[in-house]
């Protein structure tokens, strides 16, 4: 595996430390691209925790801003911006998926960028069977998980 975006919810997670939501294999996976300084994040998943937060649908550990702070300086995490292209492409999936702004972008940058996307999300999950993205699937559901 070249690289590893995490989606938002694998993200919180992770930075979080809810390892009751990741399984040893995914923080395994995350540690050793980690290491590689493979490990990616987009900005896409701080606006959605932002937003989560604005509608009391999330609690963090500490303010937002602070908490973006701590969860941005992990060692060997990489920051990926929304660029041109993945924004283009974030219209013009191949395939059905639905219309989820910020699933669309991740999902996009995954593939612009050759990275597999790792998710709980089983839209996401679908379709990357589907064969339209690489995908790392988290064994926990995204209904399940506290985002």
């Amino acid at each position: 595996m070249d690289g590893l975006l995490l989606d938002t919810h694998a993200w919180l997670w992770y930075a979080e430390g809810i390892s009751q939501r990741l399984p040893a294999d995914a923080v395994a996976r995350i540690e050793a691209v980690r290491r590689q300084s493979r490990l990616f994040v987009s900005t896409i998943s701080i606006w959605e925790i932002g937003m989560l937060q604005n509608k009391r649908r999330l609690t963090l550990s500490a303010a937002f801003n602070v908490w973006v702070e701590l969860a941005t300086t992990l060692p060997r995490l990489r920051l990926l911006p929304l660029d041109a292209e993945s924004a283009v492409e974030s219209t013009q999936l191949p395939g059905s998926f639905h219309g989820d702004p910020a699933d669309r972008f991740l999902i996009a940058i995954a593939r612009v960028k050759g990275l597999h996307l790792m998710t709980a999300d089983e839209k996401i999950i679908e379709y990357g069977r589907e064969g339209y993205l690489n995908v790392f699937e988290i064994g926990a559901t995204k209904k399940d998980a506290p985002l």
